[in-house]
């Protein structure tokens, strides 16, 4: 069975960030990710890293002011020279902590521009984001994310990630396919990761509604796991998920679809 990954962005949350590097060992796994890891030091990241025998699997570049609605400077052409820099700031993290994956959150879309001018935007700098990253051998993961939970966001379906993708046309960009996110946009879970298979770069889950862990709703995980295995994906795959109750229990699903002693 594929490796779980831990997202401690989201799970672990009870605890201060540098100790959930510990927990998620604690816990069995040998595979974490986080979404913005840059108001710690490399350093100290990878001090955690060290001590508990960890790999930092996935990040997210800089998405500009969380607090005032930012959500990605991908397709805001008054942030370009502020999307280059979080590139090199990505690529400088991603380095330095071994990580070979990175996605970039495309933004909220602004009315006063046309939807031309976005579609391009976005593709003219992923497409600067890809050849930067390739020479690190770095892939640039891009990710249709549910309008309910981030009203306003640019790249929000499989079929429009897909079009983007073809017309980016670099190697190493790929698509970051949340099952959470794919349900909530349009459902036909594991008919659409089949299409998509060949463009997948990363998988991340979590139950729904809620975004809790898998068990807690409607998706039914275990089908799931089995065709993403038949299917041939063979990445980690991402629990971004916010536990319903601790943390520490919220992985009681985990035997039910892992075969061996039920760790991830």
């Amino acid at each position: 069975m594929n490796q779980f990954s831990v997202n401690i962005s989201t799970v672990f949350t009870e605890y201060p960030f540098l100790d959930r590097f510990k927990k998620a060992r604690e816990a069995g796994f040998q595979y974490v990710e986080c979404q913005f890891p840059y108001d710690y030091s490399i350093e100290a990241i990878k001090a955690e890293l060290n001590i508990n025998q960890l790999t930092l699997d996935l990040i997210n570049l800089y998405p500009g002011d969380w607090s005032q609605g930012e959500r990605g400077l991908a397709i805001d052409p008054n942030r370009q020279l502020d999307f280059r820099e979080s590139v090199e700031k990505g690529i400088q993290y991603a380095q330095a902590l071994d990580v070979k994956k990175i996605h970039c959150m495309a933004g909220i879309i602004k009315e006063e521009f046309d939807n031309n001018q976005l579609n391009d935007l976005y593709i003219k700098n992923i497409q600067y984001a890809a050849e930067k990253m390739a020479e690190h051998d770095i892939t640039i993961l891009i990710e249709p994310i549910n309008t309910f939970d981030m009203p306003g966001y640019f790249l929000c379906s499989a079929e429009q990630a897909v079009k983007l993708l073809n017309k980016i046309d670099c190697h190493n960009v790929k698509i970051q396919f949340d099952f959470y996110h794919i349900q909530r946009i349009q459902g036909n879970l594991l008919s659409t990761f089949e299409q998509m298979i060949d463009k997948i770069g990363h998988v991340q889950i979590a139950d729904v509604p809620g975004r809790h862990q898998p068990g807690t709703g409607e998706v039914q995980y275990e089908n799931i796991f089995r065709a993403v295995k038949e299917l041939g994906y063979d990445g980690h795959i991402g629990l971004e998920y916010i536990p319903k109750g601790k943390s520490e229990e919220s992985f009681t699903w985990l035997p039910h679809v892992v075969k061996g002693d039920g760790r991830p």
